[in-house]
């Protein structure tokens, strides 16, 4: 056991118990799921270790969103001077907000979530405690989903500074941004859960999140799109989170429930699928 996953260890048995009360409590049925203390302990854990790697993990989850809005609102905004009745850095700069969600929680959740089970056998500590995969899988989530919601504000507050207007939608974004990465964050670990090796996440890369990536809206409306394109993008969890973005900046729409459902469901479904795969990997 490396000495990161030995400090894990101690503090998860720090927060929760020893080994001893861990293992009686297994032998228990538990009363409820989802223990607060349990949550709690995996939170603290991801919190303390976060404040020695926050720097580059906020350069990387902020700069490449924001590099995009500026090519793309400079470069296509010089050709380009309205979409949908917008300026097009207006349009980038909130659909630019669903990118940086997006590389900020379905990354961390594929790689970190790899290294942690895989090499450094940190989850191996935590199950030591009296938690489980569901407890454990939930509170990696909502900690990358935290940060999403934070990261995902950046590219709006730099296409303010180039003339976005202030709205009161947008103290809604960082919710939208939320819930939408904590779906992609489980989606994200069960990708961790299902390949062998780092090198095979090349291919979710290449053949799921570029093309969601692209057919999202972010950088041009989906309305001239082919009839399958505009399906797919219908069904594409970063296409619905691009619309209420805009919708939380510009003015919110009746069509916002049907997005905001989407995402929720998305979310609950790649949840539970994240803990199935996991506990497969992790228990099985």
């Amino acid at each position: 056991m490396t000495p990161h996953s030995g400090s894990a260890h101690n503090e998860v048995r720090a927060r929760l118990g020893s080994p001893e009360e861990g293992a009686d409590a297994r032998t228990e049925p538990r009363v409820r799921r989802l223990d607060r203390a349990a949550l709690q302990g995996v939170l603290v854990r991801e919190v303390v270790n976060f404040g020695s790697f926050w720097r580059s993990s906020t350069f990387s989850s902020t700069v490449e969103p924001t590099i995009y809005l500026l090519a793309f609102g400079f470069g296509f905004g010089s050709l380009v001077s309205k979409v949908n009745g917008l300026d097009y850095v207006q349009f980038v700069g909130t659909g630019t907000v669903a990118t940086a969600v997006l590389f900020s929680s379905v990354f961390p959740g594929m790689f970190s979530t790899f290294v942690k089970y895989q090499f450094q056998h940190t989850y191996d500590a935590i199950l030591a405690a009296p938690v489980d995969t569901e407890e454990l899988v939930t509170g990696e989530a909502l900690w990358i989903a935290a940060r999403a919601g934070t990261y995902g504000c950046v590219p709006m507050l730099v296409a303010m500074a180039f003339g976005l207007n202030p709205a009161w939608g947008m103290f809604v974004v960082p919710v939208i941004a939320f819930v939408s990465g904590f779906g992609w964050a489980c989606f994200g670990i069960t990708v961790a859960a299902v390949m062998k090796s780092i090198d095979n996440f090349s291919y979710v890369t290449s053949t799921v999140i570029t093309p969601l990536f692209l057919v999202a809206g972010t950088f041009f409306p989906i309305s001239n799109l082919p009839q399958w394109a505009r399906i797919a993008a219908n069904v594409n969890p970063l296409y619905h989170c691009v619309q209420l973005v805009r919708h939380a900046v510009f003015g919110f729409q009746t069509e916002d429930l049907w997005h905001l459902g989407f995402i929720v469901v998305f979310g609950l479904v790649m949840w539970r699928i994240a803990i199935a795969r996991m506990e497969r990997r992790l228990v099985d």
